[in-house]
């Protein structure tokens, strides 16, 4: 009997450290700067959080998500797509918020972001959908709505007219649209 527990112990002690010394990542393992858009060898989501200190410090630490990635495991997320996606190291939690941010879905859905780094690309597909909307489709209305702002520019003829040389003063003038309109009668003096 004392054979066998002492089999089974070495057995998961052998265990133990042949999954450290193949690299196997455990979320509670990492540091700060390299758990946020990680995957655990379990195929879980790294996530870092915040802890308040009695002395106010605040420290991060990371720890194991609830969310299961797809498609990847074991995985520290490289920094050419953390800087690719718009992504930041230190962001803490896993939410849909910016996904608001035009910005940042217009970084998500570059093809250097959105063509090459699955890891985050499935991470917020699944945010994406936990909020009923479809990546794919948000993207497709992200490029078409940067299309069309600038085709608006465009046409408007609101262009951004530089200063004109008037018998030696320097005059900006005031876009067309806005005369017409009465929002300015005629062009700008420039300041002293």
């Amino acid at each position: 009997m004392a054979s066998w527990t002492t089999f089974l112990c070495l057995a998961l002690t052998l265990l133990f450290y042949t999954q450290s010394s193949l690299g196997m990542i455990t979320c509670e393992d990492l540091d700060k700067n390299s758990c946020a858009f990680a995957v655990s060898s379990s195929g879980y989501r790294c996530v870092l959080e915040m802890k308040l200190k009695r002395s106010g410090y605040v420290e991060l630490f990371c720890r194991t998500s609830d969310i299961e990635a797809e498609k990847v495991k074991n995985y520290v997320e490289n920094d050419e797509c953390i800087k690719a996606c718009g992504l930041d190291r230190n962001t803490v939690g896993i939410s849909s918020d910016s996904l608001l941010d035009s910005r940042f879905t217009q970084k998500l859905c570059s093809p250097d972001c959105y063509n090459t780094c699955s890891n985050i690309v499935d991470l917020y597909f699944n945010l994406a959908a936990g909020e009923g909307a479809f990546l794919p489709k948000l993207c497709e209305v992200q490029e078409t709505s940067v299309r069309r702002g600038i085709a608006e520019i465009r046409s408007s003829g609101i262009e951004a007219a530089g200063p004109v040389s008037v018998s030696g003063r320097s005059v900006a003038w005031a876009p067309s649209t806005l005369i017409k309109e009465g929002l300015a009668s005629e062009p700008a003096e420039p300041p002293c």
